[in-house]
């Protein structure tokens, strides 16, 4: 007889490891994914911050270039959208049904009449007359 496994017993060895191994890649793929999108908004506002204060502090900023460190934080918000679908799975499937330039080509296209008809919550009916619907 088998007995079956309880959360109170210790897994087996290979089990184990075989567990502890794919949670640890998941949670190394995680911290490099925050870590990257934390880097690149660093990267991209850092520079507008310590600007902005020297600017209050001594006035002394061209104009021309707070612009240029104020776009570069504005394309941080461009970069994440790029970021996201690289590193994260289910990001990627949610946008490749929404939006047909990341369709896989396996995946069939539905047509207008099938859209419409599920946003309608109706299937092909029968035409009703007004004497019936009266």
């Amino acid at each position: 007889l088998q007995v079956p496994h309880t959360p109170s017993q210790p897994l087996a060895g290979s089990e184990s490891r075989r567990f502890t191994n794919k949670h640890s890649k998941k949670a190394l793929k995680a911290s490099l994914t925050l870590g990257i999108l934390l880097g690149m908004f660093f990267v991209a506002w850092l520079p507008f911050f310590i600007t902005n204060v020297a600017q209050a502090v001594c006035d002394c900023v061209p104009a021309g270039f707070f612009d240029v460190l104020t776009w570069l934080g504005y394309c941080n918000s461009t970069m994440n959208p790029i970021i996201y679908p690289l590193f994260m799975r289910d990001f990627k499937r949610a946008m490749g049904k929404f939006l047909p330039c990341c369709r896989r080509s396996a995946e069939p296209r539905p047509s207008a009449i099938s859209l419409s008809m599920r946003n309608s919550n109706s299937g092909p009916r029968a035409a009703t007359s007004l004497k019936n619907v009266l």
